[in-house]
């Protein structure tokens, strides 16, 4: 058990980490009480030590962690990193890179549809993962021991799974397959909230583009104040309160208060006086400066049989591939290709490769699925030979 609580130790244990290979990373944070992510503590392994480094241990400085979270020349082995990631995004201002994500070379590998750690650990490491301090409060202080090991054996365990699958793809010529998955995960724009475009994620129904102005203001206004106190957003004001305030567009304290579960000691503060100032700019912006709402869904017509068959390929295919289906098409791609749709991301690079061509050609007529006992099998279907030409006769 190894836990680090002074910056000496935590730049003695990542100073010879800065010439590994790779490293293997985890967080324990909480956000239940605060807008943003609360890092309690970072697990990092290297190829022969591990330590579970205290964010909270008073006086510390993390830079060292963040030098070598940011060193180009070591690799970051997570697994399902997105959350991760933002909260070294939200400490650095830059993604740790380059990446790994065990959860989608596993995918990759066919070790199903969204594999856990623990189910890794165990068919990869053979290691038997401690379940019961997963949900501890891992901001109280002192930690236990049971706590410490468990959150050890989140990165030392990993070693062995990221060096099984790297084996794997290595052997299947599929590690470029993890770097296209990858893109994501480097954006940047992945992990920024941006105030401004939070109203997007309501749903109003029959919007005018006044109305539409107005949500975008208090949902900015909502944002941006969670933010600036670290708060959850739904602590400060619920989405159907929002949704209301706009319908209304209340221009009083007292028509303010009168919003469901609001009550006047909100409407009278300075959180009501702000909110009043955001829905008066909004009222008053010239109708070029108005939202516009998002264009409709395009209305496809995806013949059910159609979806039915590309659904049955694609579990076939991806059975032979080694390969989870979801990793491969979801149920958009399937409903555009069934209505002759050809911009689907399943006729690009691997994914063609694997699903994208054969499910052309079952559209197409070119092949056709059969049962063969319980399972299906494909038949390709030869085009029929040009009728040949008579010459007329002589004479």
């Amino acid at each position: 058990m190894k836990l680090i609580t002074t910056t000496d130790a935590l730049a003695a244990f990542c100073k010879p980490l800065a010439d590994a290979e790779f490293i293997t990373v985890d967080t324990e944070f909480m956000r239940e009480r605060t807008y943003w992510p609360k890092l309690c503590l970072a697990q990092v392994a290297g190829p022969e030590d591990a330590a579970a480094i205290d964010a909270l241990a008073e006086g510390i400085d993390l830079s060292p962690l963040d030098e070598l979270m940011a060193n180009p020349r070591v690799l970051k082995v997570f697994h399902a990193a997105r959350q991760d990631l933002e909260i070294f995004y939200l400490r650095m201002n830059k993604v740790p890179a380059p990446l790994f994500d065990t959860q989608v070379a596993a995918m990759v590998c066919g070790h199903g549809e969204a594999a856990s750690y623990e189910s890794l650990a165990t068919k990869l490491a053979k290691a038997k993962i401690d379940k019961s301090s997963r949900f501890t409060d891992w901001s109280r202080r002192p930690l236990s021991e049971r706590q410490i090991t468990y959150a050890l054996s989140d990165v030392t365990h990993l070693r062995m799974v990221y060096e099984k699958l790297k084996r794997q793809l290595d052997k299947t010529g599929r590690l470029s397959w993890i770097a296209e998955e990858m893109a994501v995960l480097n954006e940047p724009g992945t992990y920024r909230a941006d105030p401004e475009l939070a109203w997007r994620r309501l749903k109003p129904r029959g919007a005018s583009p006044r109305l539409l102005a107005v949500l975008r203001e208090v949902a900015a206004w909502r944002e941006r104040t969670a933010q600036r106190i670290d708060i959850p957003r739904q602590r400060l004001l619920r989405d159907e309160q929002l949704l209301e305030i706009a319908s209304h567009a209340p221009k009083t304290t007292e028509e303010l208060g009168a919003t469901r579960g609001l009550g006047r000691g909100f409407a009278e503060g300075w959180q009501g006086r702000e909110l009043l100032e955001a829905i008066e700019k909004a009222r008053n912006l010239p109708e070029s400066e108005l939202p516009v709402r998002d264009r409709a869904p395009e209305q496809l017509r995806a013949p059910g049989a159609v979806v039915d068959l590309l659904r049955t390929l694609l579990r076939l295919k991806a059975e032979q591939a080694g390969v989870a289906g979801r990793l491969v098409a979801n149920a958009e791609d399937l409903d555009r290709l069934a209505a002759g749709k050809r911009d689907v991301a399943v006729l690009k690079g691997w994914r063609h490769e694997v699903f994208g061509a054969d499910a052309v050609d079952l559209i197409e007529g070119r092949l056709a699925l059969a049962l063969d006992g319980e399972h299906p099998r494909l038949i390709r279907i030869e085009a029929p030979a040009p009728a040949e030409s008579v010459a007329p006769a002589a004479g």
